[in-house]
């Protein structure tokens, strides 16, 4: 299954209202985590060192609502913490697609199967599944034995209900080629719509930062998943453009604004994994935001990032620009051999 006609029909004709109305910085996602509490102890997440007194906290109903009209995405990914840890979650889903935006509830799928009962299957809703590739790599990576196959059979019985289903995989250090090509036909096989994969990223609150990848290594392993994906039929819920800069064949620069983030303190700058601050409303974000102090080449912080959060967004802008290309892209898959595009530099 793809992703659904009237997804892609809909954020296309938000695209081009924005492009008609010459907008320079518009957001395509907003990244609402409602409570950073979670029921496990990731690696390369800091979230749950907050204190017991922020950890409590919650948005509520009506702030996660008036959060979403105020920025006016099309896409709202849910994340957190655990999402499914928060009380109204059903409410504040079904408010959303009560004003037509696409939903991504991110969950680690513990929970998933006892509270599935709370949702209604929707082209509007997704149940985006948080797992790090095969069973012995997501349970190190979790630090937490046997929630592989919980989530497994969690995706297995979401799929069985008719909802839809995408798979959010990080890569970090040590993963191999051939180790993820296995992982990526395992799940194909469980009837999901996509994977959503990316290099994770050490951002300031993590405390574990030896398992990221450098740049050039997270291109290089890429490049060697994609030789691998020829023949098979894996959907990655990505542009074809944004493929090709991880397979390092495109030279873009992040857009901190396609992704939003609004969390318990506000909304988030410049974005979910660099704190720099918050803001009281989407628009002082937008307008008071120093921009162009972030990137590749501006932001030593942002030296290794290589996040769909960042770049997905940049893809989209120059797929825009450039359809035949991406066209291309999509037909012949990226690149794997030759020279690498170069990076902007400080």
């Amino acid at each position: 299954m793809s992703v659904p006609f009237i997804q892609q029909y809909r954020i296309a004709r938000y695209i081009m209202a924005q492009r008609l109305h010459k907008e320079r910085r518009y957001p395509l996602v907003l990244m609402l985590e409602p409570l950073f509490r979670c029921n496990l102890a990731c690696v390369g997440c800091g979230k749950i060192d907050y204190p017991e007194e922020i950890l409590d906290q919650r948005l509520s109903v009506r702030e996660c609502l008036y959060s979403v009209d105020e920025c006016g995405a099309p896409v709202v990914s849910i994340a957190g913490g655990e999402p499914l840890l928060h009380e109204k979650m059903p409410m504040i889903v079904e408010g959303i697609i009560q004003r037509k935006r696409f939903v991504y509830l991110c969950t680690n799928g513990l929970l998933l199967k006892s509270q599935i009962q709370n949702y209604t299957p929707s082209h509007y809703f997704n149940f985006s599944v948080h797992l790090d590739g095969n069973r012995e790599r997501h349970d190190t990576s979790l630090s937490r034995q046997g929630v592989f196959d919980v989530a497994v059979e969690a995706i297995r019985h979401a799929c069985a209900e008719g909802f839809r289903v995408t798979i959010n995989c990080t890569l970090y250090e040590g993963v191999t080629a051939k180790e993820m090509a296995g992982f990526f036909e395992f799940v194909s096989g469980l009837g999901v719509e996509g994977i959503t994969v990316t290099p994770g990223f050490s951002y300031d609150t993590v405390p574990c930062r030896d398992v990221f990848l450098k740049r050039t290594v997270s291109k290089q392993l890429f490049r060697e998943i994609f030789k691998l994906s020829k023949g098979r039929r894996w959907n990655f819920n990505h542009t074809s453009l944004y493929l090709d800069f991880l397979a390092g064949n495109q030279t873009y620069q992040c857009t901190p604004w396609g992704n939003p983030t609004r969390n318990i303190f506000g909304w988030q700058r410049p974005c979910y994994l660099l704190d720099e601050g918050y803001a009281a409303s989407f628009k002082e974000l937008m307008e008071e935001t120093d921009w162009d102090a972030y990137g590749l080449g501006r932001n030593p912080k942002c030296a290794n990032c290589m996040l769909h959060s960042g770049f997905e967004a940049t893809a989209v802008t120059d797929m825009c620009a450039h359809p035949l290309k991406a066209l291309r892209i999509s037909c012949s898959g990226p690149r794997t051999k030759g020279p690498m595009a170069k990076d902007l530099a400080f």
